[in-house]
């Protein structure tokens, strides 16, 4: 069976968020969270966020006609940072948008390798004929109840990204696989050497990597949506203009680097 191949993708970066209507509920709910781990919650950091929901972020993706146009059977929903709100279900928010009919799940607590959890699985289900079209949607919101260096110092926006991938033709960006090493060098010696080959950098990328020709280098300003972010706004250009694309960056707070590989068809 074909792999999967990007169809169709959006970004949405710093939208407008809400008032915070909810802090005082949501307050209470945080005490007996931190509570036992001998923390509070910051009412005023709470209160001074954007509160840019995670059905938000959602909202906003479909209303790009690309993904929002999609019937995917597999909906999954990745994010490193959780949601302002909590209980709230995002992943079947996301498919009732999306015609009412697929699997949907989340994938959190894993850092920036979420994303890439979600692309691995995302390939399985194809490859076992249960998923003839996928979407991927990538969240960040800055909004917690707690200090959290990665928002505060680097500092984060709100920002996601979804990721329409459809049966390959042999056209299109096609996913090949994802993997993780302890160092960036590690994991790039993998997949780094053949000509045609663009090298996508997110910002936690710090060490020095192997030399090669084509790198794109991603800005700061967000966590985990960074890399998706870039592939959605030049996914068409990356397919066209290079053989394979390569998706790289660290997670500061593991130190794991993340890599996924696409094929593309210049």
């Amino acid at each position: 069976m074909s792999g999967l191949a990007v169809r169709a993708a959006a970004s949405v970066r710093s939208p407008r968020g809400r008032a915070p209507d909810g802090v005082p509920a949501a307050l209470d709910y945080f005490r007996d969270l931190l509570t036992p781990f001998g923390e509070k919650p910051d009412e005023e950091l709470l209160s001074r966020g954007p509160h840019v929901h995670h059905r938000d972020l959602v909202d906003l993706l479909v209303a790009d006609e690309g993904v929002g146009g999609s019937r995917p059977e597999l909906a999954i929903v990745a994010h490193a940072l959780p949601d302002v709100v909590p209980f709230t279900a995002v992943a079947p928010h996301l498919t009732e948008h999306l015609g009412g009919r697929a699997v949907n799940f989340a994938i959190g607590q894993q850092g920036l390798a979420a994303p890439f959890t979600a692309l691995r699985i995302a390939s399985a289900y194809h490859r076992s004929g249960r998923a003839a079209e996928v979407v991927l949607a990538v969240l960040e919101q800055t909004t917690l109840p707690t200090a959290f260096p990665l928002v505060q110092e680097s500092p984060l926006i709100d920002s996601a990204a979804a990721v329409v991938l459809g049966a390959s033709t042999g056209d299109g960006l096609r996913f090949v696989h994802a993997h993780s090493a302890g160092s960036a060098a590690t994991a790039l010696d993998r997949v780094l050497g053949e000509d045609g080959t663009l090298l996508v950098l997110g910002p936690w990328v710090t060490e020095d990597v192997p030399d090669h020709g084509a790198v794109h280098r991603v800005a700061p300003g967000s966590y985990c949506t960074s890399l998706w972010l870039e592939l959605a706004d030049h996914w068409q250009e990356w397919q066209r203009d290079h053989r394979r694309v390569v998706l790289c960056d660290t997670d500061p707070r593991t130190g794991r680097t993340h890599v996924a590989l696409f094929a593309g068809t210049p």
